[in-house]
């Protein structure tokens, strides 16, 4: 096996232009039919040979990701190192851009990123099936940050089917000050469903046609979060943001995963930076990025 100095990766951020929820199965986890598409604002992964496993971090929002082995990244390089009978012995070093626990799987997109790093690093070659056999271990979103561009999660997320987009969609999305925990929203949409009949997730017909056409208009018509009552819920401030957006000028808004960051679809980048200027003036958000998607998945910039 070739051994490299040091790898660095690029991994995307996603927006959930359709997050459908189902009713909590026997283990637990709730089925989806959820829509992802990668999105330009993006995190870099550095693995550099080490005498042990260390991760450091930079960047917005560095300060709330923890640096031990509960890391997703760490937990990633531990995995691919189990799978080729290695130590794992390496610097995980995260330089943030994606918004930390803002329903944008920045840490889903790190141990992506952990991964293909490691993989390149270590030299092992692993097949990208079984790459993707460790994403779904280490969580829902963690193989789509892999794979990237647009893909239909159904299961919990983790079973993809890559979707065609036919043009670039532009996004703004306002960051909010501190997080949401996923778990918690979760437990918030059950508690809020509770008693009630809770279809079964479908993909929309009409926001897959809009992907596939490109029209920015059709596919406003379709965004859809099973997930945004219950970040209001426990966020309501978060409606406050949504409503700027909209009066800005904003095609649609929604909240973002499971929140607390909410993304404005918007027409063109002139329309991204009049609505991010507008959220920002609104101050009802730390701050507002515009971004494009698709994006591409994990990708290694040095070998």
């Amino acid at each position: 096996m070739t051994r490299r100095p040091a790898v660095t990766v690029r991994v995307p951020a996603k927006v959930n232009v359709q997050l459908a929820v189902g009713a909590p199965r026997p283990d637990g986890f709730h089925p989806l039919a959820n829509v992802f598409l990668a999105v330009g604002l993006y995190d870099e992964v550095t693995a550099t040979e080490a005498p042990e496993l260390t991760v450091t971090c930079e960047g917005p929002g560095s300060g709330h990701v923890p640096l031990d082995r509960t890391n997703l990244a760490a937990r990633a390089a531990i995995a691919l190192a189990a799978l080729h009978g290695l130590a794992p012995d390496v610097h995980l070093h995260i330089a943030k851009d994606i918004p930390v626990a803002g329903g944008m799987a920045g840490g889903s997109a790190d141990a992506a990123g952990a991964l293909l790093a490691c993989d390149a690093l270590w030299g092992t070659n692993t097949p990208y099936d079984q790459l993707l056999a460790i994403c779904a271990e280490l969580g829902s979103d963690v193989p789509f940050s892999l794979v990237g561009g647009a893909a239909l999660g159904v299961g919990r997320g983790e079973q993809l089917t890559p979707l065609p987009v036919g043009g670039e969609f532009h996004w703004v999305f306002a960051v909010a000050d501190g997080g949401l925990s996923t778990p918690a929203v979760y437990g918030e949409f059950d508690r809020l469903t509770a008693g009630g009949a809770v279809p079964a997730p479908e993909a929309s017909d009409a926001l897959l046609a809009a992907l596939r056409s490109g029209d920015a208009t059709a596919l406003a018509a379709a965004l859809g979060n099973d997930l945004q009552p219950a970040a209001l819920s426990l966020r309501p401030s978060l409606a406050a943001t949504l409503a700027a957006g909209t009066a800005a000028g904003a095609l649609a808004a929604l909240v973002s995963g499971s929140g607390p960051t909410t993304a404005y679809l918007v027409k063109d980048a002139d329309a991204a930076q009049r609505v991010a200027e507008a959220l920002l003036a609104s101050g009802t958000c730390a701050a507002a990025r515009p971004a494009v998607s698709p994006a591409a998945g994990a990708t290694v910039l040095t070998r």
